[in-house]
C-alpha cells in the first residue's frame, strides 16, 4: 500500500505553529480529506468509487509557494468553465483528488472521460521506438491530416455498424460519441493508417497533391525551383505513382525507379536477362527502336500506332510485347503503365532538373548498344 500522510501537523497548537514559522520551518498547505468514499461518473468507465482511506490529505500549496498540479488544474478548469475533461486513463488516479478539491470549493464537477492508452504493435505503451509518435513525424511521412484525424478517431472508438470506418471530419463531428469509446487499450496499426491514407490520397485534389509532393522531391534532389512546366511534370509523376504508395514520402523512390537509367547496369540484372531470353524479345526492342527513331515520330502522340506496328512485325503480344519495351525504356521489369511513363521521360528530358533525364530514344539506343556489346 502507498504511503499515506498521517496528519502529523493537524493537531499542532497555535503556539507550536507560531514557533515553527518563527524558525522559518518550511510548510505546505493541505486539504483535509473527509472520511467516506469518493464517487464520480466517468463517461468511458462508468460509475467510479475510491476509498478516502487511500487518499492522503492533499498538498495544495508547496513549501515554495507554488500550487500542485491537482490544485492548479481544478482552479484553472473551473475558472475557464471547462465542461468536459478528456484525457488518458493514466490520469484516472488523479481524479478522486480533484473531485475532493471541487467539492471543497463547492464547484460543480465537469464530465470526465478517461481514454485508453495507445499501445505499439508489441502491446507495450506507444513510444518513439515504435516509430512516428508526433504530428510532425506523420507530416514528414506524407500522411494527410484528414487521414490521421480519421485514424486517430478509430483508436478506441468505432462508428455504428451501419457506418464506414472512412469518416471525414464533418462526419466525425456529427457521429463521434464518447459513450462508444472502449475501455480496452488500442493498438496502433500502421497498416490500417496506410489503408486510410491511400483512400484520402485518391480523393485528394490533384493540385494539392502536387504542392504536397514538391518538398519530398526537393529533399531527394529531384527538383529545385518549380516553374509551371516542372509543376505539370510533377503532376504526371503523382498520377503515375499515386496508386502504389502508402504515403507521399514514398514518391521520390518511385520517381528514381522511372528516371534513373543505365543500359549496361540494367542488362546485368537477372530479371532483365530473363525477359530478354524469351523468344522474340530482342526483335521487339529492335523494331521499337526503329519506330521511335523515325524523324517524324512524336512518341507520346504516336504511342498506340508504334505499338501496333511493332506487334504486327514481331507477332508478339501481351507481356511478350510490353516487357521487352519496358526494360529497354526503364531498365526495370515492372512499374507504372507505360503510357504514363512515356510523358514523364519525354517531358522530363526537356526540363532543367538537378540531374538530366534521358529521353526515350536515348534510353533505347543505350540499351540496344549494351545488348549488341554482349552479342545478344
Amino acid at each position: 500500500m502507498a504511503w499515506k500522510y498521517p496528519g502529523t501537523c493537524q493537531f499542532l497548537s497555535e503556539t507550536e505553529v507560531k514557533a515553527y514559522l518563527d524558525l522559518g520551518r518550511p510548510a505546505v498547505i493541505r486539504l483535509k480529506v473527509r472520511a467516506g468514499p469518493v464517487r464520480f461518473r466517468d463517461i468511458v468507465h462508468g460509475e467510479m468509487e475510491f476509498s478516502s482511506d487511500v487518499v492522503s490529505d492533499l498538498i495544495l500549496i508547496r513549501s515554495n509557494g507554488l500550487p500542485t498540479y491537482n490544485y492548479a488544474v481544478v482552479v484553472d478548469d473551473s475558472l475557464m468553465q471547462i465542461t468536459h475533461v478528456i484525457r488518458g486513463d493514466d490520469h484516472l488516479s488523479n481524479t478522486p483528488k480533484q473531485v475532493l478539491i471541487y467539492a471543497a470549493f463547492g464547484w460543480p464537477l465537469p464530465a470526465f472521460a478517461h481514454l485508453s492508452t495507445i499501445l505499439g504493435s508489441d502491446h507495450t505503451r506507444l513510444s518513439k521506438r515504435h516509430g512516428a509518435t508526433s504530428i510532425q513525424n506523420f507530416q514528414e511521412m506524407g500522411i494527410l491530416p484528414e487521414a490521421l484525424v480519421n485514424y486517430l478517431a478509430l483508436l478506441g472508438w468505432a462508428p455504428a455498424e451501419s457506418q464506414s470506418e472512412i469518416q471525414p471530419l464533418e462526419n466525425l463531428i456529427q457521429h463521434f460519441d464518447l459513450g462508444r469509446v472502449s475501455k480496452s487499450s488500442a493498438v496502433f496499426d500502421i497498416n490500417k493508417l496506410h489503408w486510410i491514407n491511400r483512400h484520402y490520397l485518391r480523393e485528394c485534389d490533384k493540385d494539392r497533391l502536387i504542392s504536397l509532393s514538391i518538398p519530398f522531391l526537393q529533399k531527394w534532389g529531384l527538383v529545385e525551383n518549380v516553374d509551371s512546366l516542372t509543376r505539370i511534370w510533377i503532376g504526371l509523376l503523382v498520377e503515375a505513382l499515386l496508386s502504389g504508395v502508402n504515403q507521399l514520402s514514398e514518391i521520390p523512390e518511385g520517381v528514381l525507379r522511372i528516371v534513373e537509367f543505365d543500359g549496361s547496369a540494367a542488362l546485368a540484372t537477372e530479371e532483365v536477362k530473363q525477359v530478354l531470353q524469351a523468344d522474340g524479345a530482342i526483335s521487339v526492342i529492335r523494331e521499337f527502336s526503329k519506330e521511335i527513331s523515325l524523324p517524324q515520330r512524336e512518341i507520346i502522340r504516336d504511342w498506340k500506332e508504334i505499338i501496333s506496328l511493332v506487334k504486327a512485325r514481331t507477332n508478339q503480344k501481351g507481356k511478350h510485347l510490353f516487357h521487352p519495351i519496358r526494360v529497354a525504356l526503364t531498365g526495370k521489369i515492372s512499374g507504372p503503365e507505360l503510357d504514363k511513363v512515356l510523358p514523364i521521360l519525354e517531358k522530363g528530358s526537356q526540363l532543367r532538373l538537378p540531374k538530366r533525364i534521358k529521353n526515350c530514344r536515348e534510353r533505347v539506343s543505350e540499351f540496344m548498344a549494351a545488348v549488341e556489346s554482349v552479342g545478344l
